[in-house]
């Protein structure tokens, strides 16, 4: 029988294009969090700055977070933009434990100017943690109900995701969550970027949360950077 699985989501600051400050912050955070996995959210290794190169796996200034998942027994799922083998730019959710760094899915609905600089990802994702099938999403996938579908039909306990919103759509990870716990019985975390960042974002919304498979949201942070809102799975 499984244990029950402890999740945070955290929006911490985030300094423009810096990958060894934020990294820095990103460890500090989980070492905090007191969480098996630590969700980030979208983009936040390098803001959401279109033109950041992309962040390799093996890039040395990820050291801190990997040290710190060492240290704290955690997973992080930290976002940032990644390339593949042909070239291929995507908004990707990178996997962080003791042992490395790993790309874990590739946003697949992509919005606004994002088509310019990025290709979509291929397929949905599922992440096993402990016995839990987590499902992976990156901020316009949650707004596409064919997205949580698609994962589910992977089978998953949890759909797991890093967002992006204004603060004038503070309310929407919300309604999402809430309707992907409706229509496929699971649990919903979400970390959603607070502070400014680029592509005209001066206020995000903050406001990172979980939701239990009945969609009743048991925790939830501010609006401020900083937040960690956790609960546990059972």
């Amino acid at each position: 029988m499984r244990e029950p699985l402890i999740i945070g989501v955290a929006q911490p600051p985030c300094v423009p294009l810096d990958v060894a400050a934020n990294a820095v912050t990103h460890a500090a955070t989980v070492r905090s969090a007191r969480a098996r996995v630590v969700v980030f959210p979208e983009l936040s290794l390098t803001g959401y700055e279109l033109d950041a190169p992309a962040v390799q796996v093996d890039d040395p200034r990820l050291r801190p977070i990997v040290e710190a998942c060492a240290e704290a027994g955690s997973l992080a799922l930290v976002g940032a933009p990644v390339q593949d083998d042909a070239a291929r730019t995507y908004i990707a959710m990178l996997a962080i434990d003791g042992t490395g760094v790993t790309v874990a899915y590739r946003k697949m609905w992509l919005g606004g100017a994002e088509p310019g600089r990025f290709s979509p990802g291929g397929m949905p994702a599922v992440l096993e943690v402990d016995g839990w099938r987590l499902g992976l999403a990156i901020c316009k996938d949650t707004g596409a109900p064919q997205h949580a579908s698609d994962t589910a039909a992977l089978g998953m306990d949890a759909y797991v995701a890093g967002v992006l919103e204004s603060a004038d759509d503070a309310a929407v990870p919300g309604e999402r969550a809430r309707r992907v716990a409706a229509d496929h019985h699971v649990w919903v975390a979400i970390a959603s970027f607070a502070g400014s960042t680029g592509g005209g974002y001066d206020r995000a919304a903050g406001g990172s949360g979980i939701w239990t498979s009945e969609g009743v949201a048991i925790a939830q942070a501010g609006p401020r950077t900083g937040g960690i809102a956790r609960a546990t799975l059972t």
